[in-house]
Formats: C-alpha cells, structure tokens, sequence
C-alpha cells in the first residue's frame, strides 16, 4: 500500500499539465503591399498578438510584437509575394502582400507603340579553338579551354562565359574552376570523379545573343583497390535531413566488367576532422539508407563503397557537409519567415505513425512531433510489437531519437510488425502513439513491381553522327520501376569485348557515344537503372560502321581575284572546310552590283572546278560575289561576299597572283607548300616563285626562298614547333615580282601522331624498286595519292604500279630508268594531312639500278673456273668448281656451241660445288672452245676453255696415258691461304708421284726457291709468302713432272694487295699494339708494334694540342687559326674536360694544317691569350731542329672596372700541390712539328 503512494505521487510529480486558457497568435497589424522603383528601400511591419502562460520570460517574442522585414535598393528580382507566418504550440497565423519593383522609365505613361525600340549591340562571336571530347580516368584533372575574337570588341560589353554540365549551370567550388578573360575561358576539373562526366556547354552570352560550344566529357573508373572490384557509387545526395537523422542515396556504378553488386557500405566523418565511420554493419542492397545517431548542430560528410565478390571498391566522391538541423528559431527561407514562440509544456503524445519505406529488414517510421513548446530538449522512444501479440519491445534504449524519423532495422523478412512510438522529456514521458497497422517487411521472392530492378529497354538504334561518334537511340523499358538512367555499352563488331560508352548513368533516351575509330564497325546496347540495380541488357542493335552522316557543305570562303580584261573576271574561292561527309559536287556563283541587295545567279549549269571566268560585265563598275557549294545531300549556305571589285582591265607588266595554296608534308619544324601559276603572266614568262610567310596575327612576312623556284612547290623549313603562320606566293618575270596570293589559311607547324616517313628500297626478290608509306590515319573513304615532284602520276605505261593494302601503299617500278628520279610524294585523302615524300638523287637511281640488275640476273659465283684433266685411257675430263650449289642444279656442256651428251658421264657433288663432264675418248677433232652453262633456282653461270693448237699435243699425252702409267699431276690446284697474324701461304696437292718427280715454284716465269723443299711424300706443297703486298705479286706457278709427263698449276694473285681483307681475315691494323712511350737520348719517342705492316699501309697521326686553365669564375676557351675562329667539325674536335683541361684535337693533319693557332681564355675578370705554330712537312722531308722558346702570354683586360673586395684578415698560405696532369693527348704524326704543345694558363 505504501508502495503504491509512492509510485502515485511520482507520477503527479513527472507530468506537466496545461493550463486551461489556450490560444493561438493573431494578427493585430498585417503587413501590406508595395509598388516600388528600382534602388528603392521597403520596410514590411507587422504587429502579432500572442498570449503565453505559464513562464513568459522563456519565450522569444513579447505579447505584443512588431515584426519588421527591411528590402535595401530593391532591384527586379525582389518582386514577389512575402509571407509572414507565426505560429505556437496551439496554431499559427499568416499574412502576405505583394512588393513590385519597377523600373524607372517604363513607369512613364507611355503607350507601348510610343516606346522607343532596344537596339541591342551585335557582338559576333568567333571560336578560334574549341575543346573536343575528353576521356580520362578518375583521379585526373581535366581542363576545357576555348579561344575566341569578338567584333566589335568593346571593353564596356564583354560576353560573359557560363559554363553547364548536362544544363545545370556550374560554378566555382572545390571541384570546379573557371577562368575567363582577354577571349579565353577555360573550366579546369582539378580531381576528377565520374560525378564529373557528362555534356559540357560554354555559352557565351552577350546582350545580342549566344554563341555556345559543346562536348562530352567521360570519365572512366579508376585503378580498383583489389583486382575485379567494382567501380565506385556516384552522384551522392543527402535528403530529410533532421536533427540526428538523415537518408543518404545514390547511384550505382555500370558493371560491364566487373561481378555484380553485392551490396554498398555508407561511411560519414564529422566535418573538421578526417575519421570516417562506417553507418552500416551488413552491405545494404539498395542504393539508399538512412543514416541515425548524428548529433544535433554538427555537421557532416557521407561516402559509400561498392562491394562484389572481389572486394570493395574505392569510395565515392564525398558529399557536400550536411548538418543536423534545429526545428526551433526565426527561419527565413526564400521570401518566407517563420516565427516560433515557446511554451514549457510536457510532450504530448506523437500521432500519425506510419511507414515511409520498407525493405526486407528494416523500416523507415515517419509521425508528427506533438504540439511542445517547452526549451526542456525532447526525444523519443519506438517500441515494435509482432502484429497481434500485444507485446511491446523497446527498440531505441541506447540512442535517443530528436527527429520524427527513425529506421527500425534487424527485422525478420516477410514478417508483420507493429509499431507504435513515445515522447518524453526531462519532465517525463507522454502516452504511446496509436499503433500502426500491421508493417510487413518484404521478402526476395513476390516483390512488388516498385521494389524490383527495371525491365530491359527497348530496341536499339544507332545512326551515324560524325566520323568518330554514334547517335544511340533506345525505347525505354515497359516496367521503369523507379528509373534513375541508362548506361550504354559497346563492342567492336566479332569481338565480345564490350567496354562503358557512359560512366555515370544518363537520363534521356539518346546518347552520343564519342571517341570511336573511324571506319570501325560497332554494335551497342543499354541497361535500365534504379535504385536496386541494373536490368537485363537490352537487345543489341544493328551493326553500324563509323562515319559522318551526310548534309550539306559549309559554305566556300576567301573569293579571289586572278584576272580582269575589262569584260570579265577571273574568279577562284577556296572549298568548304566542312565536305559535309560526301563528295562536294557542284558550284555556283551570285553577283551583284557593290551598294545594292538584289543578288543574281551567274552560272545556269552548276560548276565542277574552283575557277570560273565571270563575263559581260560593266567596265568600270563595282561588283562583288558570293558562292555556294552542293552535295548529294544537298546546298550549302552561301559565301560572305567577296571584296569590292573594279571591272578595270589589268595592264601590269608584273604577273598576276598565284592561287590554291595547299600544304602537305607538315613536320614540327617545316612543311611543303603547293599553288596553281597565275591567270596573268603580265608581260612576259614567269620565271619562277617566291613563298613569304608570317606568324598568325602579325604582319613580319618572311621570304623563304630568296631565289626564286621555277616548281610551283618549295619546302619551308627552320619553323617554330606549334606555331600557326600564313603562306602566300609572289610570281616573278622579267619585270619583276609580281602580286602576291591571297593569304592562306593558318596552319601550324606540329607533325600529325604517328605520323610516318616513306622509304625506298630495292625488292631482294624481284628487283623492283619500291617505295613505300603506311598511313597513321584512315576511313573508308581515304585513298593515297602518288605524286611525282608533286605532279599527280597519271602514266603507268612504264611498268610503273600502285599497290595498297589497308592503310600500306606501295609504288612499285618494274622497269626504272635513269630518268626516274625525283621527288616522290604520297598524300592520304579523308584525312588530318598524313602524307611524306622521298628524293631520291641520279647517282642513288643508279646505284639501286646496278643492284636491281644484280638481283634480277644473278650470278653464280665460282671457286674455280671451267679445267680440263688428263685421265688414263685417252679419257678427258673437264670439271669446275661453284661456291654453293643445290640439288635442283641443272647444267649443260657444249663443245664449239654443240652440246655434249652422255648423263652418264656429267655428274655434280653437292657437298663440294663441283660440276664435271667425262669426254671417253679426246682426239683433234675435239679442239676448240668448251663451255659449261649452269642453272641454280634464279642464279645462273657460265664458265669457258679454249683448246685450240693443243690438240696433237694433247692427243699424244693421251696416246702416252693410254699405253704407259699415268703422269704426276695435280690433285688440288693452287690456292692462297692467309693466317691469324695475316701470313700468306700458297698451298696446293699433287698425286701420282714417284721417287724421281720433281715439284718446282715460279713467280712470273722465274723459279723461287723456297727455305723448306715440298713434301711430296704427303703431296701437300706449300710457298710461304714473307711480308705479303703489292711488291710481292704476280703470277705464281707451281709444276710437277718426271719421265711419265708434267702437270702445272697457277694463281694470279697480281694487283690484290687487298686480298688478305677479303679472304676474311682480320685487317692487318688490327695487329697493331697499345701505343707506348719511350724516353730516348734523342728525346721523347712514341711507339706502337704490328705484326704486319708493309710500306703501302697508311699511317695516320692525330694531333692534339692541349693545355691546362684555370679561372673564378669559370673561364671560356676560344681557338684561332692564323686569327680565324676554329670551329669543331669532323677534323677538328675541341674539348674542356672538368673546367680545367682545354685541348684541340686536329684529325688526318696534312700541310693545310700548318699555321700558327692561339687559344684565349677568358671571364669577366680579364684573360689571357698564347700562340702555338704547328708546322707540317712532307713525309721525307728534313725537319729543321727545334729551339725551346718560351711562348709569350698576352694579357687581356677585364671588358669593365672590376672593384676587388679586400679581405678583412689575411688568409693564410696555402700548402703547395702540383698541377694536375692534362689529358694525354694524341701523338703527332710524321712530318709534323710542334714549336708549341702545352700550356698552362690562369686568371
């Protein structure tokens, strides 16, 4: 009983009761209307009655309270309707009234006829660079830049730049820079993230209109943190935000590549410090969550992390800094104002409990707050029963909740809940809301159609846009299901490579997909997105190859002037910029009279060429013209007119312009040009052209050629890389340089990427001489054009063949002259300007001539020529040696041109090279000429033997053969041999010998008798050669005989002094020794041994002449010859090792060389100067003794007064060490001396 007192008067104690009087507030003075004018101030007052019980201290506003709104120098924008709302725990009050800002004169009392007409000021726009489309990565930086000229450019009226992504209108920030003045702007992306992609719009807007520029920016994923990980979520938005409670959604990232998504991690971080918590235990599977447990007023930053099977991704872009809101105060928003009055009242119970969302283990519960206008803080509890069990489980008892708002998670899936929630306070808690109905959480399977991923879209169409574009175009899906966007993908036609067009997820049913190969075939597809996920791929559309879709030219530009007799005009323009992606194939051209607006049409029939002879016109009057382009798809606009143009007959004598410049060959630093000859030649033969350029936007033109060229084309070279300049042609006669062609389009000196160099060569198979180009960019309208000094080949009568292959082409001569050579071109239509040339000089066509004829008509090469041999029984064979031959080897004998039969006596042994034929019975008859002809794949030799005067004598050794043994002979003929250290050996082979056979050497008929005798027991006979060159050649024999006969062989080894070089072996220089230094009696000796030298070798000496400098600072070393500078060139090298070691280095000295050389070194402090006289002799001539002088030194004054610091102590000596030793400098050469080789200067 005593217990339950107790528990009474607590209760009294814990609740606060209302008081009985309750009223809301009341307008006592509404505030009122105004009209205004511009710069004009507006006070809004407003008197509110209120009647507040209980403690009136607490509240904010008195019982009687004026409200006063104050509008500074209103301006047009301030026109609207205001609203004053006040409001208490019992009601709320409004009142409104109307503030028009007008501006001054239109306030006159004027009709609307009676209004003067605005007059805007056109400004034309002019975009001279426009940014392209961009493809970069996450993590990047991007800047879009675009030139422009503006005319009139008035400093009062500059167009203002607005930049837009997707036509939402951007601005400086954290993630987005914008630069804009003096005709540039530039929108610079510092840390790219795919929240970044998308169509980016520069409109220049001016009061007389808008001149803007588009492209699309993507943005790809970046490097994932784990290999297979998916991209990161995007385009984070923060919503509901209350006190402690706030839904965080976003976007999902395309998974082309990657696995499907399991779920999303949501991190925050307090703003100020760099800590961020993960929200969520478990990955939640849609693309929103609501995030509780914030603290009231602190601010904060949400990411969110992708995850798969792989891992997770890297987070996303941070969203903007969210912070928990307070719900009491004074709120203006717009042009509303809320005003609050607070009350100390216990809360009351909240009502209207429902569910905003629901998944498969949570639920969203929204409700509204009590009527509380107590300053005690209030929060609340939510308690969840199973549908029917009338048992009450709080769920928020570690976590007090402020908002309205709260997520019940850890649900079972498809079951039902109830929920009902409580308000309480320090004063205690109030009575529970009514109940909802029963909540079911949703299950995977049976989700209605609002929770499911959208269906796949429609059918895909794609059409052409440009030559590196697509327009895609899709029906969106039947069941949206909450869409977000799209993401587009594609593939390479035969490949199933498919990579993201799109990056971020796009919301209209058309996408232009940038950044494809031209001439490539692709097929692409699209999947829906929601919140949930991706759908199913669409179907994929049709095939299209990449190229521009066809429409009409742009219009011709710069109408020229070449010639004028009175009665007519001489007319040429240049072709639109813009082909219209077809060829341009009609012209016409309008005239009219300068000062008059009627045009009128010159030519019926359309013209093909870009020259048109304008005549029956007006002598002396002024005309001017305007020209449009056609297609197959139809007329371009017109040309701006012309110039103003005098129908006056031209009588210069000087010739009139060229026209139709065109440029090719374009390199960094040099380009080719091309013009058409002038109309007017004035009054004689143009002789020749000379081309001027400038800079673009400068008026310093420069003649390139100061002599003028007789070709209408000329390389420029010695340009600026990425400089834009201007060409123009002067033509040249006897009377002089004549007018110069209307400038030129600007063109910019920087190679095209990958931009190749034609090469020439001759084909080792067949001969032809070919050059060759393969092309850095193609379409498939691209063909090369082959161009002989720049003139198009039209004649292939000559063997001369075009073959091409892809982006290879090839010109090929199948029978070259001597008059072919030239410049060769080749230029690639459809394209950036790819194109390259090869000159190719008389003296090279020759040379490629003789090697083309070498491999059209090879020879092959023999060891030995076509010999006979003496065998036994009256048998003759003849037999030749080849250096390599094959088994398909076919060969023929002939005897006085009557080839020889008999296969069974012709044979050929591979391994060897020799070929033979056996004659079984030799007689006079058979005297004469035999030849052998051989025939090896492509190669073919012929080798032949004359025996014409021999043949009784030969008949009788075959008669002596026959009846007695076999004579000595030679079973290897003589060869030479050449060792390591370059030794010559002849060396040969005999056989059938006897006891009595003597073996004799002769060289030039005369018998040599060698140190060592032969060893014809081993048959192997060798003749050492000692000092082996030009004096010890000549014919050598070696013979063999006893009283059976005689056998002889020889080698012609006379005027093959280089033969040693030849055969393979080292050259003989490369047995010379390091060269060595000797101190003699005689002086210093420089020495180097060779284990070969012979008296015609050449002997070159180097040089040198060196000294040592030294200087603070650093002093410069000049070189003078007889007083001239000496420059560093092939022959002489100088050199400044380590600051201190000067050398000059004089290469292959000869008398040129003698002189007398002076080295100066030099800095600002002054210099020195000293002379060395070289004097180079004949070899053979006596050198005069030198005398040792000491070289005078020449003081060189400083160029200005030098004031030298004096030091405040004096230093103390330095120990003494020696110089350092200067290079080594190459040895003299003979027949040279030096009166002076070092010297040692310092300053």
């Amino acid at each position: 009983r005593q217990r339950l007192q107790t528990v009474k008067k607590k209760m009294v104690e814990k609740y606060v009761r209302e008081e009985s009087m309750i009223r809301g507030p009341k307008f006592l003075v509404r505030i009122r209307s105004h009209t205004v004018y511009e710069n004009t101030s507006v006070k809004l007052f407003c008197t509110v009655e209120v009647n507040v019980t209980g403690h009136a201290d607490l509240g904010l506003l008195s019982p009687l309270t004026c409200v006063l709104l104050c509008l500074r120098r209103c301006s047009t924008d301030d026109t609207a309707q205001y609203t004053v709302v006040a409001s208490n725990v019992h009601g709320q009050a409004s009142s409104q009234a109307s503030v028009i800002v007008k501006i001054l004169f239109l306030s006159l009392s004027l009709s609307a006829a009676m209004l003067p007409q605005i007059h805007y000021t056109k400004i034309h726009i002019t975009f001279l660079e426009k940014f392209g489309p961009v493809f970069a990565s996450e993590g990047g930086s991007v800047s879009l830049t675009a030139t422009m000229t503006l005319n009139p450019n008035l400093a009062n009226l500059q167009p203002e730049a607005q930049w837009y992504r997707d036509d939402t209108r951007l601005s400086d920030s954290k993630w987005v820079k914008i630069e804009t003045g003096r005709g540039v702007t530039t929108l610079t992306l510092p840390h790219l993230y795919k929240d970044d992609e998308g169509l980016y719009t520069l409109r220049m807007v001016t009061k007389g209109g808008i001149a803007e520029h588009s492209a699309f920016v993507s943005v790809a994923d970046g490097p994932p943190p784990v290999p297979g990980a998916p991209g990161a979520p995007m385009d984070i938005k923060i919503h509901d935000a209350n006190r402690d409670y706030v839904i965080v959604s976003w976007k999902p990232p395309n998974t082309t590549t990657e696995g499907p998504i399991l779920g999303y991690f949501v991190d925050k971080c307090e703003v100020g410090t760099e800590n961020w918590t993960q929200c969520n235990d478990h990955p939640i599977k849609i693309c929103k969550y609501p995030v509780s447990g914030l603290f009231e007023g602190h601010s904060y930053y949400f990411r969110v992390r992708a995850v798969n099977s792989h891992g997770i991704s890297k987070p996303s872009r941070m969203s903007d800094p969210i912070a928990g809101l307070r719900v009491h105060g004074i709120i203006r928003q717009n042009k509303l104002t809320h005003i609050v009055f607070y009350t100390i009242d216990p809360p009351g119970a909240p009502s209207g409990m429902y569910a905003s969302e629901t998944d498969r283990t949570y639920v969203v519960l929204s409700w509204k707050a009590p009527a509380y206008s107590s300053r005690a803080p209030m929060w609340y509890y939510i308690e969840k029963s199973m549908a029917g069990s009338g048992a009450w489980q709080r769920i928020n008892t570690q976590v007090p909740v402020r908002s309205p708002r709260y997520a019940a998670f850890d649900l079972a899936e498809g079951k039902e809940y109830q929920f009902r929630v409580l308000s309480a306070n320090m004063y205690g808690t109030s009575e529970p809301s009514e109940p909802t109905g029963p909540i079911q959480t949703e299950e995977l399977k049976g989700l209605s159609l609002s929770l499911c991923v959208p269906s796949a879209p429609g059918q895909v169409i794609s059409t052409r846009e440009t030559d590196t574009s697509v327009l895609i175009q899709w029906a969106p899906p039947k069941e949206p299901n909450n869409l977000i966007g799209y993401y587009i993908d594609q593939c390479v036609k035969g490949s199933k490579d498919w990579t993201s067009a799109n990056h971020k997820p796009h919301k209209s049913t058309k996408f232009v997909v940038s950044g494809l190969t031209t001439g490539e075939t692709y097929i692409f597809r699209v999947q829906a997105i929601n919140e949930l996920g991706l759908s199913d791929e669409s179907q994929e559309s049709a095939p299209l190859s990449v190229k521009a879709a066809l429409k009409p030219p742009s219009a011709p530009y710069t109408i020229a002037l070449l010639n004028c007799d009175g009665h007519s005009m001489v007319l040429n323009w240049q072709k639109p910029l813009h082909s219209g992606g077809a060829k341009i194939k009609e012209y016409y051209v309008d005239k009219r009279r300068a000062g008059t607006t009627m045009w009128r049409e010159i030519n019926i029939p359309p013209l093909t060429e870009r020259v048109y002879k304008v005549e029956g016109l007006t002598e002396g009057a002024v005309y001017q013209f305007q020209v449009y382009a056609a297609n197959i798809a139809g007329l371009g606009p017109a040309s701006r007119h012309s110039a103003d143009y005098t129908c006056e007959a031209w009588n210069m004598p000087e010739p009139g312009p060229a026209y139709d410049l065109t440029f090719c060959e374009v390199r960094d630093d040099s380009l080719v040009v091309e013009w058409q000859k002038p109309h007017y030649t004035g009054s004689g033969p143009i002789t020749g052209y000379q081309v001027e350029y400038a800079k673009q936007g400068t008026s310093n033109w420069i003649t390139a050629n100061e002599t003028a060229v007789s070709h209408r084309f000329l390389k420029v070279t010695s340009l600026e890389v990425g400089t834009n300049y201007v060409f123009r042609v002067r033509a040249v006669n006897a009377a002089g340089t004549g007018m110069a062609s209307m400038s030129s389009d600007a063109v910019v000196a920087k190679a095209v990427p990958g931009a190749q160099e034609m090469s020439c060569e001759v084909e080792q198979k067949t001969g032809d001489i070919v050059f060759s180009f393969e092309s850095c960019q193609m379409s498939e309208e691209s063909h090369f054009v082959w161009k002989k000094n720049y003139k198009e080949i039209t004649d292939f009568s000559k063997g001369i063949v075009i073959k091409t292959e892809g982006s290879h082409t090839k010109l090929i001569f199948k029978n070259a002259d001597k008059e072919d050579f030239g410049t060769y071109s080749v230029s690639v239509t459809n394209t950036d300007g790819v194109s390259a040339s090869h000159t190719i000089s008389a003296e090279e066509l020759e040379k490629m001539l003789a090697l083309s004829y070498d491999i059209r008509h090879p020879v092959i090469p023999l060891k030995s020529e076509l010999s006979y041999k003496i065998l036994e029984r009256g048998r003759m064979r003849f037999w030749l040696q080849a250096e390599e031959i094959s088994s398909n080897v076919t060969y023929k004998f002939f005897a006085n041109d009557k080839e020889l039969s008999g296969p069974n006596h012709m044979g050929h042994d591979v391994s060897t090279g020799v070929i033979e034929f056996i004659m079984d019975h030799f007689t006079e008859e058979n005297e004469g000429t035999f030849t052998c002809q051989i025939t090896d794949g492509g190669g073919k030799a012929q080798s032949s033997l004359v025996l014409i005067g021999n043949g009784k004598r030969l008949c009788g050794l075959l008669f002596k053969c026959e009846h007695t043994l076999a004579c000595p002979h030679f079973s290897e003929f003589l060869s030479v041999q050449v060792g390591d250290d370059c030794s010559v050996t002849l060396v040969c082979k005999v056989a059938n010998l006897k006891k009595e056979s003597e073996f004799h050497w002769y060289r030039e008929d005369t018998e040599i008798i060698p140190d060592v005798k032969p060893d014809l027991g081993s048959g192997v006979c060798k003749l050492p050669i000692k000092l082996f060159s030009m004096k010890t050649a000549g014919i050598y024999k070696a013979t063999i005989s006893d009283d059976r006969g005689k056998d002889m062989s020889q080698i012609d080894i006379s005027g093959k002094g280089t033969m040693i070089s030849n055969l393979g072996s080292p050259p003989p220089g490369s047995s010379a020794a390091d060269l060595v230094i000797s101190c003699t009696a005689t002086g210093i000796q420089l020495q180097c041994h060779m284990k070969y030298y012979t008296s015609e070798m050449n002997i070159t000496w180097l040089h040198g002449l060196t000294c040592t400098v030294c200087g603070d600072p650093r002093p410069q070393v000049s070189w003078l010859k007889n007083g001239a500078d000496v420059e560093a060139d092939d022959q002489h090298a100088i050199s400044l090792d380590q600051g201190k070691f000067a050398s000059l280095t004089i290469k292959g000295v000869s008398m040129d060389d003698s002189g007398r050389y002076t080295m100066i070194v030099q800095n600002k402090y002054g210099g020195e100067s000293v002379d060395i006289v070289v004097s180079v002799y004949r070899h053979g001539e006596k050198i005069p003794e030198a005398k040792p002088t000491l070289t005078p030194k020449t003081i060189i004054p400083p160029k200005l007064p030098i004031e030298m610091p004096q030091p405040k102590t004096a230093p103390s000596p330095a120990p003494s060490s020696p110089s350092p030793a200067p290079p080594k400098s190459p040895a003299p050469g003979r027949g040279v001396k030096r009166q002076k080789e070092d010297s040692h200067q310092c300053i």
